[in-house]
């Protein structure tokens, strides 16, 4: 859905950065338990002079000039594949939003339509019954208790007293009626307008920590983008205080070193993921959290740290701790006929499950996201960290890979996943996307299905554990990838996610 809508941009005669905020406006429509205004994320764009920055418009710490309780997290568990993870929403959970601001921005630093006329299909799509597709009644099913927290929420969700069911509708008449609002008014208007008054009354009365201070002074930040050469490829990431983008680019810069692996299903290829993927888990921890701080790109990229980092990679032992697993995100990739580029993730956690009034916004929940919150000290205004990777590869050939995933914990193996076989196997977005996940983590390595038996075997047979996956699964994540070579487009979503892609021909 969000996909044609940007689709329908393009074919309009707009710019990537165009069809990027209308397919994430509809986005705010199609999947409200994890994408909205009320969310963060980050955005990488390239122009047709291959010049590219970030843009940072990730939750923040609130508190500023509060006076008032707050609310304590509410918390329940999710049996999720094999794993169960802790949940923490709420009124307390709500960090300052950052979405609204962040499409706004880019709309006004790269876009070429109107902004009134990018929003609007997404309007029209709140006002109309949407069919619920399999992928997001399987993410409603999971997060129940967040869909069905408050009678707000009920409405959205659960309108005929069950949560709503693949094939069922939903219709949101009053987000249809905020961002009519919001395309009319501009994104500030959530910001130091009418919206930002209601959600700080809201707020007030919920026990959110969230006040009409951090609205007004919250503001998009622009970042020059982590780089790494990939084997002849140039590859520009997320840039601190997240750390998604770093450690994607450490993981890159280790495998740099090493030749590739001929057969992305071959227990070799799962041997070099693994330990790759513990070395670059490894570097996380309160010392990281200090180099994020200070953007602390230049240090875990330098050849000392790559040097060290390559020896215990070679040897091939590396231990995890367990860490906190956190949760859902959304992503889209946009590239044009004319070079233009965008890369744009977002999330509002899983949802804190709380509404404002009946504007129909979703608060976010990233203060209950335990992973998110790193080991430092914040206060009012910090920017949280984050493993959003939005990624574009230049390839030495011409060509432009634009991708990233959801997935929380899991980006960073979805992306390097995905960047190796376009680069070392040379496969297509669709392939690419396609082919079977994994991710390491203290338990083992997650292996989705469709390794061969014979796979397993061997890494088994070497003292791994492993946790193999009936099913492609939601927990690995959804890539979205879209490729220029020449003249030629390509794209690939992914059906982990409910993900789509649409190639608009010149």
């Amino acid at each position: 859905m969000s996909a044609r809508v940007g689709a329908d941009v393009l074919a309009r005669g707009g710019n990537a950065c165009d069809a990027l905020v209308a397919a994430v406006a509809a986005s705010w429509v199609a999947e409200p338990t994890v994408s909205g205004p009320c969310g963060g994320g980050f955005l990488l764009h390239r122009d047709t002079a291959g010049r590219v920055e970030v843009l940072d418009f990730f939750a923040a710490i609130p508190g500023r000039a509060l006076a008032r309780p707050v609310r304590p997290l509410e918390s329940f568990d999710v049996e999720f594949g094999t794993a169960v993870q802790r949940f923490h929403i709420g009124a307390g959970s709500v960090a300052v939003p950052g979405t609204a601001a962040g499409v706004g921005e880019a709309h006004r630093r790269f876009g070429s339509l109107p902004w009134a006329d990018l929003i609007a299909p997404a309007v029209e799509l709140a006002r109309t019954p949407v069919v619920l597709t399999e992928a997001h009644a399987r993410l409603c099913a999971i997060l129940v208790p967040v869909v069905t927290f408050s009678q707000a929420a009920r409405a959205v969700f659960a309108p005929a007293g069950h949560v709503v069911l693949e094939g069922e509708t939903m219709v949101q008449p009053a987000l249809a009626r905020t961002l009519a609002r919001l395309a009319t008014a501009g994104a500030a208007d959530l910001y130091t307008g009418v919206l930002a008054g209601e959600i700080a009354a809201f707020c007030a009365d919920a026990g959110s920590a969230l006040t009409a201070e951090d609205l007004a002074s919250y503001r998009v930040i622009r970042r020059r983008p982590v780089e790494v050469r990939y084997r002849g490829h140039r590859v520009l990431t997320n840039a601190p205080p997240s750390s998604g983008g770093l450690l994607l680019a450490y993981a890159l810069a280790l495998a740099a070193a090493l030749p590739p692996v001929d057969d992305p299903l071959s227990a070799d290829a799962v041997r070099r993921f693994a330990v790759i993927g513990r070395e670059a888990e490894r570097q996380r921890g309160p010392a990281l959290d200090r180099l994020l701080a200070r953007g602390g790109a230049r240090r875990l990229l330098g050849e000392e740290a790559l040097a060290a980092g390559r020896a215990r990679v070679r040897a091939g032992a590396v231990d995890l701790a367990a860490r906190p697993v956190p949760r859902g995100t959304s992503h889209v990739s946009v590239v044009d006929a004319a070079g233009n580029a965008a890369s744009l993730t977002s999330s509002t956690g899983c949802g804190s499950g709380v509404f404002v009034g009946d504007t129909g916004l979703h608060l976010n929940n990233m203060l209950g996201e335990e992973d998110l919150m790193g080991r430092r000290r914040l206060r009012p205004g910090d920017r949280l960290t984050s493993m959003m990777s939005p990624t574009i590869v230049e390839g030495p050939d011409g060509v432009l890979h634009v991708a990233g995933s959801s997935g929380s914990a899991r980006i960073r193996s979805a992306m390097y996943r995905v960047l190796t076989g376009l680069i070392d196997h040379g496969l297509d977005p669709r392939a690419a996307v396609d082919l079977p996940r994994l991710h390491v983590s203290a338990a083992g390595i997650d292996c989705e299905v469709g390794f061969p038996a014979a796979t397993l075997r061997e890494l088994e047979a070497g003292g791994e554990t492993i946790i193999a996956w009936p099913d492609r699964n939601i927990y690995f994540g959804g890539a979205q990838v879209a490729t220029r070579r020449g003249a030629r487009l390509a794209a690939a979503g992914d059906d982990r996610r409910g993900g789509d892609a649409v190639v608009v021909e010149p």
